[in-house]
């Protein structure tokens, strides 16, 4: 926080991520004139922009202007249920007797362990946060004789 306008223009030039870059640019020129409503419209970009990377600075100084990772969406399932899930599909999809675990399923499961409901197309991608793929093998017929083999 102790830097000058200056030396912000020094770092923004030399900062790749141009995100980052906007923002050294707008705290050189907060720092030159005081008013963060001239910074937006010179920058064109919003005032609340400017107020919060004006007071990130303020608190935090440069490490105040790094990107944070957004927290995302909570997820339906929580981590216990998601192993729990994993677990039945796993024990479903080598099942001795043949046949198929399907997305459909897969819904039924989680709507009546769980009591919450997912869209079908939902399914597939939650199915690849567990690490596994919806493409499935050919199923062992149940009538199928082993000695035939």
């Amino acid at each position: 926080m102790n830097q000058t306008a200056e030396e912000l223009l020094k770092l923004s030039r030399a900062e790749k991520n141009a995100r980052k870059r906007m923002r050294l640019l707008a705290i050189a020129q907060f720092l030159e004139c005081k008013n963060r409503t001239q910074v937006a419209n010179q920058l064109k970009i919003s005032r609340t922009s400017v107020n919060n990377w004006v007071s990130s600075y303020l608190e935090a100084g440069l490490d105040g202007l790094e990107a944070r990772k957004a927290k995302g969406r909570i997820p339906y399932l929580s981590a216990q249920q998601q192993k729990q899930l994993g677990e039945f599909i796993e024990s479903h999809s080598q099942s001795e007797q043949g046949g198929r675990l399907t997305g459909e399923k897969i819904l039924h499961y989680i709507k009546t362990e769980f009591g919450v409901e997912y869209h079908h197309n939902a399914i597939y991608k939650l199915l690849k946060q567990l690490g596994f793929s919806w493409i499935t093998s050919r199923s062992r017929h149940p009538k199928q004789q082993q000695s035939v083999q």
